[in-house]
């Protein structure tokens, strides 16, 4: 290799390079360049925060940043990636409605996982999906709504409040359940098979809130980004740390 040429020209064009092969497949910047929010001191109960960040209400992408924290400080530990959001934009978690395509701004839990790809090697309870595993979300049967299911059963009667979860190629390789909206009551399988809560979840405020990976669309209000960056993710959430995932619109 010239020398002189390494010293000066290379790194330009290895830069560039680096830098538009990164845009293909989401990336942002590495985690050594990036600062610490200070919204992150607002977090007291986790060591694992997932930070969604959109430029305003209106947006339909964002980033998505990881953060841990040793020895009382916040430091990034993986690379920003881009994230597809809600078609309807943002809206505080409180005020959703079911049917408008919004991501919920707020701080949630990790509850569980699944994916139509076997378990990357996640802490979280995970499911390896199939043809019986649904997720129901019909206002006419509260007792099922927000609920994972798995089932032998025709859920034609729940209309499009239901997702065959093993049909959503790509997008559900790997999920991260959001403690969106989930039911705050005791959940028992029937002897049909379906799972009920005897406490609701509220019925207008939809369900069906994760982190999962990316088709290159808007979403119905998950959030979604490539799949090594989602896998990534699974394998590092630690229950034992109360991972959350806190989702806001960048203030101006």
């Amino acid at each position: 290799m010239n020398k002189t040429l390494r010293a000066f020209k290379a790194p330009a064009i290895v830069m560039s390079t680096v830098m538009s092969a990164a845009l293909l497949v989401g990336f942002v910047s590495p985690a050594s360049s990036q600062a610490t929010p200070a919204l992150l001191n607002e977090v007291t109960d986790s060591e694992q925060v997932v930070l969604v960040t959109a430029s305003s209400w209106r947006s339909t992408a964002g980033t998505v940043q990881v953060f841990e924290k040793k020895n009382k400080s916040w430091s990034a530990t993986r690379n920003t990636v881009k994230a597809n959001l809600g078609y309807g934009g943002l809206v505080p978690g409180d005020k959703r409605k079911q049917g408008t395509g919004t991501t919920p701004t707020g701080t949630y839990a990790f509850t569980s996982a699944f994916g139509i790809k076997s378990d990357p090697g996640t802490k979280l309870s995970y499911t390896k999906v199939d043809s019986n595993d649904a997720w129901t979300y019909n206002p006419r049967f509260p007792s099922t709504y927000n609920i994972f299911q798995t089932a032998n059963k025709n859920w034609s009667s729940y209309g499009n409040y239901v997702e065959i979860l093993s049909t959503y190629r790509k997008q559900y390789n790997y999920v991260a359940v959001l403690d969106f909206n989930l039911p705050a009551g005791k959940i028992t399988k029937g002897a049909n098979g379906v799972n009920r809560t005897d406490q609701s979840a509220n019925t207008s405020r939809g369900g069906g809130i994760f982190l999962h990976v990316s088709n290159g669309t808007k979403t119905a209000g998950c959030i979604a980004i490539p799949e090594k960056a989602m896998k990534g993710i699974l394998e590092w959430l630690d229950p034992k740390k109360n991972p959350v995932i806190v989702i806001r619109v960048k203030a101006d």
